[in-house]
C-alpha cells in the first residue's frame, strides 16, 4: 500500500497513548479483540455482530466514523483502500471523559451489570484510555485520512450515535458470575501496566525529560485499581506511588540518595498540602521534570566509585573546608591517585570542580536572597571575601555585587 508507512507511524503514536488499534476483516468472524474482551466476558458476544460488527460492514471509503457503546466506550475506524480482503482500520476503545467511580455504577446498573462484579467492571475501565481533549486524536485520524483519501476535501466524518440512532442494540443480560477473580484480561492489563513503568523508570534513569512526557500519557492514574471513595484521595496516592518509582528511577541513573532524599521528602509534602486534581495532575508533570533534571544534573553513574564519593562529599559540604588531601583521607586512598582519575573521568581538577560549584551555588544566592555578599561567600566555603570577589569575576565575568545588581534589574 502507498500509504504503509504513514499507517505504522499512525499505529506507533497510537500506542503511546495506550490505543488500540486493529486492522479487520468485516465479513470474518467477529473479533473479541475489539472492545478489549468486554463482551465476551460478560456473556454477550452476540452484541458484536449487533453493535460493533454491524457498523462495520456498513462503512464505505472516504469516510471517518465513530461510534460511542452503550459502555461509554468510543471507537474510530475507516474502510483502506487497496486492501485484500477490504480491511477496516478501528481505533479504540477509548473514553471522551474521565469517568468517576459514580458513573460508571450508574452505567453498570444501566447494562445489567450485578454489583458483585463491579469490581471487575472498573477493573475493565481502568485499562482504556481516556481523551477528554479528543481534538489531538482527531487530528492524528484526519492527518493520516489526508494521506489516503488525498486532502481533507476528500472525506467526512460521521458520527454513528448521532446519524444512525438505531445502529445501538440492547446488549444480551451478562452471565451471573462470569468473571474469574484472576481474568485473563486482568492479568494482561497488569503486565501493560507493569510495562509502562518499567519504560518509564528506564527513560527517567537516562534524564530523558520529553521521552518520559510522551510515556507519562500512557501512565494513567485510571490503570490504578481504585481503593478509596474519595477521588481526591485516590489520585494522592497515585502521586505518591509515582513519587516512588521516579526516586527509585533516578537513584538506578546514578543519582545518590543524598540528592534525592531531600527531592522525595520535598514532593511528599506537596502531595499532601494539594487539595485540587488539578494542581496533582501539575504536580506530576513536575515531578517527571525534576527527577529527569536531577539525573543529568547529579549523576554519576560514568565515574569510578572514588570519583563518586568525592563528588557527592564536595556537593553535600560546599560551606565546609574542602582540599584533595580531605577527599582523599576520607576514602584512604592517596592524594595522587584520586587527582589523576577525577581529571581522566571529569575533564577537571578537583579544585577547578570545587571552584565551579561553589560559584554556581553562589549565583544562586546573590539572585534569590538578600544576604550580605560577605555571608554568601561564607555559605560558599569561601570565608575571605576577597578572594572570594576574584574567584567569583574569574568564573563569572562580574563581581557579585555587578553580578546581582544585573540580576536584579532583569526581575
Amino acid at each position: 500500500m502507498f500509504y504503509d508507512a504513514e499507517l505504522r507511524f499512525l499505529q506507533s503514536a497510537l500506542e503511546k497513548y495506550r490505543l488500540q488499534t486493529l486492522l479487520l476483516d468485516p465479513t470474518a468472524p467477529p473479533d473479541h479483540r475489539m472492545d478489549l474482551g468486554l463482551r465476551k466476558q460478560l456473556g454477550a458476544s452476540i452484541d458484536y455482530s449487533t453493535t460493533l460488527y454491524r457498523s462495520l460492514a456498513l462503512c464505505v471509503e472516504n469516510t471517518i466514523y465513530k461510534l460511542t457503546d452503550q459502555f461509554l466506550c468510543s471507537y474510530l475506524f475507516l474502510r483502506l483502500p487497496e486492501t485484500q480482503p477490504s480491511s477496516i482500520l478501528l481505533i479504540g476503545p477509548y473514553f471522551e471523559t474521565e469517568w468517576s467511580r459514580e458513573r460508571l455504577m450508574e452505567q453498570s446498573e444501566k447494562n445489567g451489570i450485578q454489583p458483585q462484579q463491579f469490581h471487575h467492571m472498573e477493573r475493565y475501565y481502568s485499562s482504556v484510555p481516556a481523551f477528554p481533549t479528543e481534538a489531538f486524536l482527531l487530528s492524528l485520524v484526519h492527518t493520516f485520512a489526508e494521506v489516503t483519501w488525498g486532502s481533507s476535501d476528500n472525506f467526512t466524518l460521521l458520527n454513528v450515535n448521532q446519524e444512525r440512532p438505531g445502529i445501538l442494540a440492547a446488549i444480551t443480560h451478562p452471565v451471573p458470575g462470569i468473571f474469574p477473580e484472576d481474568t485473563e484480561h486482568a492479568m494482561l492489563e497488569m503486565e501493560k501496566r507493569y510495562a509502562v513503568e518499567n519504560e518509564l523508570m528506564q527513560i527517567v534513569s537516562q534524564g530523558l525529560s520529553h521521552k518520559a512526557e510522551v510515556a507519562m500519557a500512557a501512565f494513567s492514574p485510571t490503570a490504578f485499581e481504585r481503593r478509596a471513595v474519595e477521588p481526591i484521595r485516590d489520585l494522592k496516592n497515585y502521586c505518591i506511588i509515582m513519587n516512588t518509582l521516579l526516586r527509585k528511577a533516578a537513584e538506578n541513573g546514578g543519582v545518590h540518595p543524598i540528592y534525592l532524599d531531600k527531592v522525595s521528602s520535598s514532593f511528599a509534602h506537596k502531595i499532601e498540602q494539594i487539595s485540587s486534581t488539578e494542581g496533582l495532575h501539575s504536580l506530576m508533570g513536575e515531578m517527571l521534570r525534576s527527577y529527569c533534571r536531577l539525573v543529568r544534573k547529579n549523576s554519576t553513574r560514568s565515574y569510578s566509585s572514588p570519583v563518586q564519593k568525592a563528588i557527592v562529599r564536595i556537593e553535600a559540604n560546599l560551606n565546609m573546608e574542602l582540599s584533595l588531601k580531605i577527599l582523599a583521607d576520607s576514602q584512604n586512598i592517596s592524594a595522587s591517585y584520586l587527582s589523576g582519575l577525577f581529571k581522566k573521568e571529569t575533564g577537571q581538577t578537583i579544585t577547578e570542580y570545587i571552584n565551579e560549584k561553589r560559584i554556581k551555588l553562589a549565583q544562586h544566592l546573590l539572585r534569590t536572597s538578600h544576604l550580605q555578599i560577605q555571608t554568601v561567600a561564607q555559605h560558599c566555603g569561601i570565608p575571605d571575601v576577597n578572594y572570594f570577589s576574584k574567584v567569583f569575576k574569574k568564573y563569572v565575568g562580574k563581581t557579585p555585587k555587578e553580578y546581582r545588581k544585573e540580576t536584579a534589574l532583569q526581575k
